[in-house]
């Protein structure tokens, strides 16, 4: 007959067990929550198949909920990364898909130039009735071990004009780049989703402060 030490004791050891048990059953279907965060960064990551070419953060400038208009232009912004040491030769176009695609829009002419103002990203806001101005071809020399990136601010941007139909969120811009005479690759942007929450509509600032 064991002493009530004993019992005491065994009793003790068992709890302790039954917690360890409810535990490791009670995370083993959890994903952390870090996990579950979603990256504020929505562009493609990608890079041509020898490596010497790496593409980052390509995609479509966020142009509010309706989008860019069929024949319209679009603004992209991409980082581009030179990874040889040599010069290298990096041409961005665009060109209809071989299979017709739902959401994939390509452009007549992907180009570098000052900001269209129907590219221009204001939320909400329509794209004015102008002309697009000329832009150069999408061909830049990027030194050795050096990069080139196109933002929306920058004084030249990268832009699709002429698209084939109407380009907003949830679709993606068909590009082709190529690196020196090597093979292209074809990509898909997406068109990039708003990080920042939207804001309260004008005299709501107060909606849920105390008196």
């Amino acid at each position: 007959m064991r002493s009530l030490g004993t019992r005491r004791v065994a009793q003790a050891a068992g709890a302790a067990m039954a917690a360890v048990i409810a535990l490791t059953g009670c995370s083993a279907g959890q994903v952390a929550e870090t996990a579950m965060l979603k990256s504020p960064v929505s562009g493609l990551n990608t890079q041509t198949l020898d490596g010497t070419l790496l593409i980052r953060n390509l995609q479509v400038v966020y142009n509010g909920p309706e989008g860019y208009p069929a024949n319209g232009t679009a603004l992209v912004q991409v980082s581009l990364f030179n990874q040889t040491e040599q010069a290298m030769t990096v041409t961005i176009t665009s060109k209809p898909q071989q299979t017709v695609q739902a959401q994939v829009v390509s452009a007549q002419q992907v180009g570098i130039g000052p900001l269209a103002p129907s590219a221009e990203p204001t939320p909400g806001a329509s794209a004015p009735a102008s002309p697009a101005p000329a832009l150069q071809p999408a061909k830049v020399t990027i030194p050795a071990l050096g990069s080139q990136t196109f933002l929306p601010n920058s004084a030249q941007v990268l832009q699709a004009q002429g698209l084939t139909n109407d380009l907003k969120p949830g679709y993606s811009l068909a590009l082709t780049i190529q690196a020196n005479d090597n093979r292209a690759l074809d990509v898909l942007a997406p068109v990039a989703t708003p990080v920042e929450p939207a804001s309260r509509a004008p005299g709501n600032e107060n909606e849920n402060s105390e008196d």
